[in-house]
């Protein structure tokens, strides 16, 4: 209910006439639309260990996991999202078609060709499919696929507000797309370039639409106070505070350089408690290897600004296991906390770790993790360190973020892999007893580091920027010794 990209494109289905549709979560008990009146099913996949509720959706309505093992006489099952997007190979014989990209025209497109061929066999439809720009169906044959950008012409906002959702009573739009700064491990920057801005004109317009139902607003972008006019919108939200109205505004987080007075201001002023900022790494040379160009000085600086417009503490991000990471790196996370508790005795951080996850289409795909056994020494490490300087950590598990790992650069020998895990009942010793009975090597997935000219699985995918800019820019991040 807090989706935003879920919620758009059933918006815009629902808007297609002679097409009923449904919205159903992991949770929902009984639909309107009965089983046998459904031609086509679609699932938002946003995060790896997704599958484990779309094969609890298939089972608990009868459904084959995989698409060949369908009747003909039930619906199409496809997919999109991030997921998918990035890698769809682990899931290629789960779905009858999936969606690469930007999906707000190519998911109307698709739904349009279904209407249009309803009565027609499964294999006509998935034919005409295949043809569409932007839509891989595995069944038929496709040297490539291209991922599909969006020019964002409209501002994409929550079209149902509801107390129910994540982030209740909350209005999201988007203000921008995508992430220039291209941090090598980044997924969400790669997968989403070239950054792209809503006019100030449309996020104007859309706020005072959301402001008319709720005084909850949030802003949503990788690289939000990167849009030419984002202090204008701040003002433009402040001047409505001051003029008496009561705003709460937030970001998700802030850009090192986006830590002034004018934009702190606002967000305090609209209720914003804390403000995260992520540092990635603690050395400066790390930073620079990970593409994180952010020197102690300009952590020094956000800390003054966010002090000056009243807020009493920041919490930070950051990642263990990196490529290139060594004991110094580790420590200089201590050492540069200690610096900052000394520095601004008052001022509260705290921080939120998690561990490398090698993500497809980013120039550290070829990057195996860290061993566990090296993981939770750094993390063990690190929690005691900064306990001792009265800093609060929390660390992901180093053992669901392996299990991501081994998702994130699978292939289709996966897939029976995955069903197993999902029979075994899902938890994280389901992962280690289904790799046992079907003999899958899930360290060769996770830990391994490939050669550059290795065929990947997802190397089909037409994306720009493409492989040889990955290669090149994976060998001149890891070449930077200091």
């Amino acid at each position: 209910m807090s989706s935003l990209g879920y919620l758009w494109l059933y918006r815009a289905i629902d808007m297609l006439d002679g097409v009923e549709i449904e919205r159903v979560y992991s949770d929902t008990k009984t639909t309107k639309i009965m089983r046998d009146k459904i031609s086509l099913i679609g699932i938002s996949f946003t995060f790896d260990t997704d599958f484990l509720e779309i094969f609890k959706f298939l089972e608990k309505n009868k459904f084959a996991f995989k698409a060949a093992e369908r009747k003909p006489s039930d619906p199409l099952i496809f997919a999109g999202g991030p997921v998918i997007t990035s890698n769809p190979e682990p899931y290629r014989e789960i779905f009858d078609f999936m969606i690469i990209g930007d999906g707000e025209g190519v998911n109307v497109d698709a739904v349009r060709i279904c209407q249009e061929l309803q009565n027609a066999p499964k294999e006509a439809i998935l034919k005409a499919l295949s043809k569409v720009e932007g839509i891989y169906v595995p069944s038929f044959s496709q040297p490539r696929v291209k991922k599909l950008t969006k020019r964002l012409s409209e501002c994409i906002y929550t079209p149902i507000i509801s107390d129910k959702a994540f982030f209740p009573n909350t209005f999201i739009l988007e203000v921008e797309r995508g992430c220039a700064n291209r941090c090598g491990f980044c997924l969400a920057s790669y997968m989403n370039l070239p950054i792209r801005f809503v006019e100030y004109e449309k996020i104007i317009a859309s706020l005072d639409l959301g402001l008319q139902y709720t005084n909850k607003i949030a802003l949503l972008g990788a690289q939000i106070t990167a849009h030419p006019r984002f202090k204008d919108v701040c003002k433009y939200v402040e001047k409505r505070i001051d003029g008496g109205e009561q705003i709460n505004m937030s970001v998700s987080s802030l850009r090192v350089d986006s830590f002034i007075p004018e934009i702190v201001n606002t967000l305090v002023k609209a209720g914003q408690k804390n403000l995260t900022l992520a540092i990635e790494a603690g050395s400066e040379r790390l930073r620079r290897v990970i593409n994180k160009n952010l020197t102690e000085e300009q952590i020094y600086k956000a800390i003054d600004v966010a002090i000056q417009c009243g807020l009493h503490g920041m919490k930070f991000y950051g990642m263990i296991g990196l490529p290139t990471e060594n004991q110094e790196d580790i420590e200089e996370i201590v050492n540069l906390t200690r610096r900052i508790k000394e520095k601004y005795k008052r001022f509260d951080i705290s921080f939120g770790f998690s561990t490398f996850v090698p993500k497809a289409n980013t120039p550290f795909q070829w990057f195996g993790r860290d061993s566990e056994k090296s993981l939770d020494a750094k993390t063990n490490y690190l929690k005691k360190e900064l306990h001792k300087l009265g800093v609060q950590v929390s660390v992901s598990s180093a053992k669901w973020d392996y299990y991501q790992a081994v998702l994130s650069r699978g292939d289709s020998n996966l897939t029976d892999y995955i069903i197993e895990v999902y029979k075994q009942g899902g938890k994280i010793g389901a992962f280690k007893k289904a790799a046992k009975t079907l003999g899958i090597d899930t360290d060769y997935y996770a830990l391994e580091t490939y050669e550059y000219d290795k065929s990947l699985p997802w190397d089909f995918i037409d994306i720009r920027p493409g492989k040889d800019f990955l290669i090149s820019e994976s060998k001149r991040l890891v070449s930077i010794t200091s």
